[in-house]
């Protein structure tokens, strides 16, 4: 199997205390040199996102809002998948006394704290909507929307099949986009539930982690999978077509 591109969460991932450090970007550089794609994978809002990251710019797609947007910034496309936050939910979170919660283009992102609160919303207006937590977070997204399904469109735009790419990521709202991904890494903060379903693990956490995987593809090329891949294609799948 040829690896052709890499798909990574931002926060806990690539990122410390939501920051890249510059070893980390360098190595990030330095992959995307050999011609592999590269694609961010993250919960953020695309305006956070710019704020936080300067080199935004290295990656062919950045998957946002927890796969609600797909941003291409080469050419500042982006891509929705799924409906806009319906105002009611808006208005009966604030009646249930929810008060710290920010609205994206596709996401409503609160604390998992106040998840009776969000779920008594979604079931009285009938929405078509669901809860995904990620450490402590609750994001509420249209049905089938998650880190998956915005990947998968990321892909199916820059031609990329999944089965070429490689993903990294440690919380439980990755596990929809590394499932997908040929082959899948976790960094060593990843939860155990995360470490336990992917191929490899990193030995160090976040950024280093990413870093120290970023490196030894860039020196071992792709035998650095030969042993570590467990996943094959479902069946009647191919390792070949794209999405």
């Amino acid at each position: 199997m040829i690896f052709l591109a890499l798909a990574a969460d931002y926060d806990g991932t690539l990122a410390r205390d939501g920051r890249v450090d510059a070893t980390t970007t360098e190595a990030l550089r330095r992959l995307r040199s050999t011609g592999r794609r590269l694609i961010l994978v993250t919960g953020r809002h695309l305006e956070d996102l710019r704020r936080a990251f300067d080199a935004l710019g290295l990656f062919d797609a950045a998957v946002v809002e927890n796969g609600a947007l797909v941003f291409f910034p080469q050419t500042e496309r982006v891509l929705q998948i799924g409906a806009a936050p319906p105002p009611a939910l808006i208005r009966a979170l604030q009646n249930k006394g929810v008060e710290d919660f920010s609205v994206g283009r596709g996401i409503v992102s609160t604390s998992e704290a106040h998840q009776t609160a969000v779920f008594e919303a979604i079931r009285e207006l009938n929405l078509d909507w669901q809860v995904i937590f990620n450490k402590g977070a609750a994001m509420v997204l249209p049905a089938g929307v998650d880190k998956g399904a915005g990947l998968k469109t990321a892909l199916a735009e820059l031609g990329v099949s999944r089965h070429s790419v490689v993903g990294i990521g440690d919380a439980e709202n990755d596990q929809p986009f590394l499932s997908i991904c040929g082959c899948s890494v976790a960094v060593a903060n990843a939860l155990p539930a995360v470490k336990a379903s992917v191929d490899m693990v990193t030995t160090a956490d976040d950024g280093v982690g990413a870093t120290e995987f970023i490196e030894r593809w860039l020196d071992e090329g792709d035998r650095l999978f030969a042993q570590s891949i467990r996943r094959d294609a479902a069946p009647g799948e191919t390792a070949d077509p794209a999405i």
